[in-house]
């Protein structure tokens, strides 16, 4: 039987996206203020995800041998680095999250059995890489706040309060959302970017965050008014209303991640097990993993 081990490592490194090729103000209207000199920094959070059989140790692999290793080729180089200058990578294809994640693997991959790659750049950004040549995946974290009531339009008070409990309360309840939006693409062979991370997070804040913000899901949001707002079902919804504006920007949304409160989350696997109509709709097919 296999299993998959983890290890986590840390780096702080400075980083700038500039491109050599384009004036200073190409640069400001490429990265923004990314692109600002000297650059700037990150406390990177580095989990190293290796697969394989148990040996007779009980190990997949030596913890101590793995650390050496990721010490070896990875932190100790990075550590207080200019990530620009640091590897040879980085002057061909710019340093971002996901093309640092890239670069690591190929760095690791001689000496571990690597099956993933997780780059923390801060809290709210991460990046993963599976050996897939220049595809990764990125996420970006968020929030919202907001009201709901579980009641279908159905059913009587009876009936709903016998099926979602407290819930039904006709006066509903709030919660502070914490959304993941994950998406797949190809890391651009020059900026290192699998999508533009400034208009990700706009399509992220014009379709979920600032129609959804302060509102009572129910009666503020006309979907919800005949459609039960669980967190599956805000989840399947918020999928559908990404996919074609992240297609739109050359990537693919991968997982919609909808966590409602410390005990229960939802995550909608846009790829995985679904299929799209011809209107770039998510079905039903799509099933909701929930955790609770």
């Amino acid at each position: 039987m296999k299993c998959i081990i983890n290890r986590r490592a840390e780096f702080s490194a400075s980083h700038r996206y500039c491109l050599s090729e384009l004036t200073s103000a190409e640069n400001i209207q490429l990265f923004g203020d990314g692109s600002r000199f000297p650059g700037h920094g990150h406390n990177y959070e580095l989990y190293v995800s290796l697969e394989g059989e148990l040996d007779d140790y009980g190990m997949v692999e030596n913890l101590s041998t793995v650390k050496k290793v990721i010490k070896q080729e990875v932190t100790s180089q990075l550590n207080y680095s200019h990530l620009n200058d640091a590897w040879p990578e980085f002057q061909e294809t710019l340093p971002t999250t996901e093309n640092i994640a890239r670069i690591i693997w190929q760095k690791l991959e001689p000496h571990l059995s690597l099956v993933n790659i997780k780059l923390y750049e801060h809290p709210k950004l991460w990046a993963d890489y599976q050996g897939k040549n220049m595809e990764a995946s990125l996420t970006v974290k968020t929030h919202f706040s907001a009201a709901h009531r579980l009641a279908s339009p159905q059913l009587s008070l009876e009936e709903n309060t016998e099926i979602y409990g407290k819930c039904a309360r006709p006066h509903g309840h709030g919660h502070n959302y914490h959304l993941e939006v994950s998406v797949v693409g190809k890391i651009d062979s020059r900026t290192g970017m699998l999508v533009d991370l400034g208009a990700l997070q706009q399509v992220i804040d014009d379709y979920v965050v600032e129609p959804f913000d302060h509102t009572f899901l129910n009666k503020d949001i006309p979907y919800f008014a005949q459609v039960v707002p669980t967190a599956e079902n805000i989840a399947l919804h918020i999928a559908n209303l990404l996919s074609s504006p992240i297609q739109s920007l050359g990537a693919e949304l991968d997982k919609v991640k909808l966590i409602e409160s410390p005990n229960n989350s939802c995550e909608i696997y846009c790829r995985l097990g679904g299929s799209q109509n011809s209107n770039n709709t998510l079905t039903k097919e799509l099933e909701p993993a929930i955790s609770i």
